[in-house]
């Protein structure tokens, strides 16, 4: 059911942050200097895929509104590393963020605006009045009906003022490499590596600097063709096939194009590419084209692919889909793909293949005894898939992290991109928020710590007695021998969003959800929206787990332990323009991770504004 509210006239709170603004030619910003124009404020995290996504769906609005229309990002941080100027300024320029960004490393404007979720989008207007907030993705078709509906209003009352916006480009600094994502190496002694930032693969030669050729135009798209046709959006992880395959497939490398929602094949003698599996465009929940994943791998959607590795055990290219917490299964020869593990739900759970969680998986690797070792992001933690069943050797949750070696049930990780299998069967990590690679011996259940000084490694590949490491904000890769060893600070954080309280017993969980002007709820394939509700640990909830089609549920919170745990709500709403049978139709959804503490006179009510 769709819940309605009055909506009050509500002022916009100032925008403030300490870490000051970017995208403005040095200039600070104020709700006064927007005045006249509307205002999208995007509250963002650059770990978070879903607010990436997010900076894409807003880049026809930048375009199609500009002249009315300022997009402000407030950054937001969950992890310590990206509280850091430095790390933001490198993000904004990783991502394409071509508006104004407030940095808010302490998140006073998150609060000022009541945020839960990242990401938020809040709608300004002219005068300064908030007209509509949403939270997560899908929602550029619902800005668009408002400010369609909105802008002859502004224009008849005066209060709209076109006209350029405060946005001031940055100089970038020239290098070969922008943010290179993933390597693999190729027989011969040189290494490909995914020039992520430049849009384009790079095959470069054994002195790590020497260009052998570019792969690629080095502009945003999705063209197949050779070296100087093809395309790419934002490519991260490559794998080399088995030798066996390549005459059937007609490519040796297969390329993860994550902001393609693709995978492309690459054949090595004249660069050519093809696109092999996606359709370009994002999965998305409850889609009706999009929930069947089998078939021909060009016809179904996929969702920000980060990483991809060959996996002996399962004789496919396993997929670290990072865009909906699962891990996909590419068979080349068939061609086919199928779901290998995970539901959708971001956390971490351990247990049978299609019963985990996993959350924003980014690193792939195989070790000779055919594990397959992941890369868990969002929850810092390094896993492994074997005899049918995922469990967890470092990590403990969404909000907790830090930088410390020792057994892995106490040692910290950072938000790694990148596993590596080593020839002695241990795994290295790129621990990128902690600018370390780590490394974490089954044999032994502990890690240690290879080198620290580098700048967010994403990515390594083994090269004799070295480890080549993808520095992905230094625009380099470099060496790192395999014997090295460096000392972990030792430090343990959990995310500075304060947690939400909530009373024991019953507590009313709302999501609200209002269709956009010109639109209702989509309800051809049965009910137009879903709730999940669980939590972490389990026993926080006593009631009301589970999935249904309501957007209000009863919940039964418990204390358990210390009376602290996390929340894991996911909304989908479906809605289609009220014009007819071949209506456009679209999907609304977020996943809610709220941190909670269970304490006498806590709320006895949750509201969770999906669109309204």
């Amino acid at each position: 059911m769709t819940q309605h509210r009055a909506r009050a006239r509500v002022r916009a709170p100032e925008l403030v942050g300490r870490g000051g603004w970017l995208n403005t030619g040095g200039e600070d910003l104020s709700l006064a200097d927007l005045r006249g124009r509307f205002a999208v404020v995007d509250f963002w995290t650059f770990c978070c895929i879903n607010c990436l996504h997010v900076l894409d769906e807003l880049r026809p609005l930048e375009e199609q509104y500009g002249d009315g229309l300022t997009i402000i990002g407030v950054h937001s941080p969950k992890f310590v590393h990206e509280a850091e100027h430095e790390a933001v300024v490198a993000a904004v320029e990783r991502y394409g963020v071509h508006h104004p960004v407030l940095d808010d490393p302490d998140l006073t404007t998150w609060q000022q605006y009541a945020v839960r979720a990242w990401p938020t989008l809040t709608l300004i207007d002219p005068e300064g009045y908030i007209v509509a907030q949403f939270s997560g993705e899908g929602h550029a078709h619902a800005l668009t009906a408002i400010l369609d509906e909105l802008i002859p209003v502004h224009e008849v009352k005066g209060t709209l003022r076109r006209g350029d916006g405060p946005y001031v480009p940055p100089e970038p600094e020239p290098s070969t490499l922008r943010f290179p994502g993933k390597v693999v190496a190729l027989p011969g002694g040189r290494f490909l590596v995914s020039d992520s930032g430049n849009h384009s693969l790079v095959e470069l030669a054994d002195d790590l600097e020497t260009v052998v050729r570019r792969i690629g135009t080095g502009e945003r798209g999705l063209a197949d063709g050779g070296p100087g046709e093809a395309r790419f959006n934002e490519p991260q992880g490559l794998t080399l096939l088995p030798p066996e395959l390549h005459s059937w497939t007609g490519y040796e490398v297969v390329v993860a194009d994550t902001v393609n929602h693709v995978l492309r094949g690459v054949r090595l003698a004249d660069g050519h590419v093809s696109t092999i599996a996606g359709t370009g465009s994002p999965w998305m929940q409850g889609d009706p084209n999009g929930d069947d994943v089998s078939g021909d791998p060009r016809a179904v959607p996929m969702s920000s692919p980060w990483d991809v590795a060959w996996s002996p055990a399962h004789l496919t290219v396993v997929v670290a889909m990072a865009g909906i917490h699962q891990l996909w299964a590419f068979d080349p020869k068939e061609p086919s793909i199928e779901v290998l593990a995970g539901t959708t739900n971001e956390g971490l759970v351990d247990g049978k293949l299609r019963d985990a969680w996993f959350a924003q998986t980014s690193g792939l690797a195989v070790t000779a005894d055919r594990t397959l070792w992941l890369a868990d992001s969002e929850t810092s933690a390094l896993r492994a898939v074997r005899d049918g069943a995922v469990e967890t050797a470092v990590g403990t949750g969404l909000f907790d992290f830090g930088f410390r070696d020792g057994p892995a049930g106490q040692a910290l990780l950072q938000h790694p991109l990148g596993v590596t299998a080593l020839p002695d069967g241990s795994v290295a990590i790129s621990d990128t928020y902690n600018n370390a690679v780590r490394r974490y011996d089954p044999a032994t259940g502990e890690v240690s710590t290879l080198a620290t000084g580098l700048r967010e490694p994403s990515g390594a590949v083994v090269d004799g007695e070295h480890l080549v490491v993808v520095e992905s904000a230094a625009h380099r890769l470099t060496r790192v021998p395999l014997g090295s060893a460096a000392t972990a600070s030792g430090s343990a954080h959990r995310t500075q969003r304060p947690p939400l309280d909530v009373a024991p017993g019953e507590v009313e969980l709302v999501v609200v959800f209002d269709p956009p002007p010109g639109q209702k709820l989509d309800e051809r394939y049965g009910s137009a929206t879903r709730l999940t509700v669980s939590s972490t640990p389990a026993p926080l909830l006593a009631g009301g787990e589970g999935r249904d089609t309501a957007l209000t549920r009863r919940l039964t919170i418990t204390p358990d332990g210390d009376g602290a745990g996390v929340l894991h709500v996911a909304a989908m709403a479906a809605s289609c323009d009220d014009g007819g049978e071949n209506a456009a139709c679209h999907i609304h959804q977020q996943d809610w991770g709220i941190p909670v503490r269970v304490v006498d006179g806590g709320a006895s009510s949750i509201e969770l504004v999906l669109s309204g």
